[in-house]
């Protein structure tokens, strides 16, 4: 796996946490941070997409929810709150940046975008709508990749088990 959770530094998981309205621990927290992190860091070995884009996406999509439910604004708060912690708590280029913003701001309504880290981010979140009873549908998913049955077969697995140790990263 391209491993890039190094930029999820404790200072940055503090400031989103210290803002972070629902439980941590819940259906849009950190065990689900850490499967769109591994899903999405799995895609992006096949989709060459940025792995750091990837990496910060997956804990600013759902970082500024009000509820579990309908919530539309969601990821344009997520990528305030990104912008807000850019050059302080993290670090990306302008071209990382603006991805990032696009990545959390459409990541519930969008299904096409011409570049392929965008798409790998919102494959990656998508392939986790199990947690909630969801099979991802392929024609939802935006990458090739991510339409591979057996890449949306592990991330029901993942789903179902909680495998992947989110608490040695997000807590």
């Amino acid at each position: 796996m391209t491993s890039s959770p190094s930029i999820l530094t404790a200072p940055l998981l503090t400031a989103i946490r210290v803002q972070y309205r629902l439980e941590w621990i819940g259906i849009h927290g950190v065990p689900h941070w850490a499967r769109v992190l591994r899903t999405g860091l799995a895609l992006a070995e096949q989709t060459k997409a940025r792995a750091d884009v990837v990496t910060l996406f997956s804990v600013f999509h759902d970082a500024c929810r009000h509820n579990d439910n309908h919530d539309p604004e969601h990821g344009t708060r997520g990528a305030a709150l990104a912008r807000s912690l850019h050059g302080h708590q993290f670090h990306l280029d302008n071209p990382g940046l603006a991805l990032l913003l696009v990545a959390c701001e459409t990541h519930t309504t969008g299904t096409y975008h011409p570049d392929v880290t965008v798409c790998t981010c919102w494959d990656a979140d998508r392939l986790d709508l199990w947690r909630v009873g969801i099979r991802p549908l392929p024609s939802r998913l935006a990458t090739e990749a991510g339409r591979h049955p057996q890449l949306v077969r592990e991330a029901i697995e993942r789903s179902e088990r909680d495998e992947f140790p989110w608490r040695e990263i997000f807590v």
